[in-house]
């Protein structure tokens, strides 16, 4: 009996979870779900063998970790260097569906000397992206065609029939505090040959629109550093190369009110933050005026009507009523989290859904040609998510890959490989996440 043991039993986990139970008995697996909160997995996984696990106790999650033949972890992306170094140092094999990090890249050629593999990456964004990306792209390549433009955009996003209920048309999916604090940090991409970068306080301005046939228009943001897939990707030599996140449009505009009254910053702590309302959190950051209203000062400050769609945005979240925040202590970034958390958490009547889009420009003997595929995915409810499907579905079809000897790999990687992504997309097609691509002519 092979031992599979999943660190954390949080929401991107659920599926997952469910997929490596429901195929244990058939390929003699034993599940174990390693949580700090025994309580969380218990209630939601009735059957599975549920054990107390915690990273900062080393000796002992050494000891548990060296039970098992494959380690998941599902732990918050700060943490799998620590889980990392314990496979890598005993020996066994690591899946995760963060990025890869220099702590852990570093322990490849030690993952490799036993012989064990570390795969990152493995999840939407990064991971489906990745793959689905890797099979056109070779597919064009194999061809002896050549690469012009790549541009690709992922979103997590509420299912259509929700949006009448939210001008945001947008509710937290994926980790809150990634949400609010994206786009900070290096902004850099290529278009036409030539390096583009965007500072934050500009990001949420320079967007474009996508349209997906049959689902409508997005409008999209760029992704940090689109520069590192000039290799991992095999890319050099190309002239555009974009990657970025999709939202619903109006929301960069109405997001970017936050960016530019600093409300995103996470490098120092608010004071008196215990008793701040909402309207004092957003007071903090306007000019003193004892006869304006903080509405009117807002307004005046980033030249907004106070009737537009921004303003209603804003009045929705209940950004400027006197409810206290509710916390003792906290940055800018991490007051306006939990503020948000209110009105942008999933509900029991909520699904989402995701979606993810690529665009492949290339010639054919000097022709030029243009290749899109999308991925639209529908979550059921608030647990079985899109998000979740997305995410832990490629991790546990890539577990039953490992434990049945079919990737070879060793070291630490990401699934830019057909080794591991055909096997991994053709599954998900036959579970209905699929791409539907179309070819034009210029």
């Amino acid at each position: 009996m092979k031992h599979i043991l999943v660190l954390g039993a949080g929401r991107s986990s659920t599926s997952l979870i469910n997929y490596l139970l429901e195929n244990a008995k058939e390929n003699d697996w034993k599940v174990v779900i390693g949580e700090k909160d025994t309580s969380i997995a218990r209630k939601k996984f009735k059957d599975a063998d549920v054990i107390e696990f915690d990273i900062n106790d080393k000796a002992l999650a050494t000891a548990q970790i060296t039970n098992a033949q494959l380690v998941i972890s599902m732990l918050p992306a700060s943490l799998h260097p620590i889980v990392a170094g314990i496979c890598a140092e005993i020996g066994r094999d690591m899946l995760t569906a963060s990025y890869i990090s220099p702590e852990i890249k570093a322990l490849s050629d030690q993952f490799a000397a036993s012989g064990n593999q570390c795969i990152m990456e493995l999840g939407l964004d990064p991971g489906i992206d990745h793959m689905s990306a890797m099979r056109v792209l070779d597919r064009i390549k194999a061809a002896g065609h050549t690469l012009t433009s790549f541009e690709t955009f992922t979103g997590g996003l509420l299912a259509e029939d929700k949006l009448k209920e939210n001008p945001w048309a947008y509710k937290f999916t994926w980790n809150p505090r990634n949400v609010v604090l994206a786009g900070t940090g290096n902004v850099k991409f290529l278009q036409e040959s030539r390096f583009k970068y965007i500072p934050y306080h500009k990001l949420f301005k320079r967007t474009e629109i996508i349209h997906i046939p049959g689902y409508g228009h997005f409008e999209g943001y760029a992704n940090r550093d689109s520069l590192k897939y000039l290799d991992l990707y095999k890319l050099r030599g190309i002239q555009t190369l974009y990657r970025g996140t999709l939202r619903r449009p109006g929301f960069c505009k109405a997001w970017d009110i936050f960016v530019q009254l600093g409300a995103t910053d996470d490098t120092y702590e608010m004071e008196n933050v215990s008793e701040m309302t909402h309207r004092q959190f957003i007071n903090s950051f306007l000019m003193f005026n004892p006869h304006d209203s903080v509405e009117l000062k807002l307004a005046h400050y980033l030249n907004i009507g106070l009737e537009s769609d921004e303003m209603y945005k804003l009045n929705w979240l209940n950004i400027f009523s006197e409810e206290p925040v509710g916390l003792d202590k906290g940055t800018p970034a991490q007051i306006l989290e939990h503020i948000l958390k209110k009105k942008w958490t999933l509900d029991d009547t909520d699904k989402d859904m995701i979606v993810m889009w690529h665009k492949f420009s290339y010639l054919d003997n000097g022709r030029p040609k243009e290749i899109q595929a999308h991925m639209i995915a529908l979550g059921d409810d608030p647990v079985n998510t899109a998000m979740s499907k997305t995410v832990g579905l490629p991790l546990a079809i890539a577990a039953k890959m490992i434990l049945q000897g079919k990737i070879k790999t060793t070291g630490v990687s990401i699934p830019t490989q057909q080794e591991i992504y055909e096997p991994i997309l053709d599954e998900l097609e036959n579970m209905g996440f699929e791409f539907s691509e179309r070819e034009t002519v210029s």
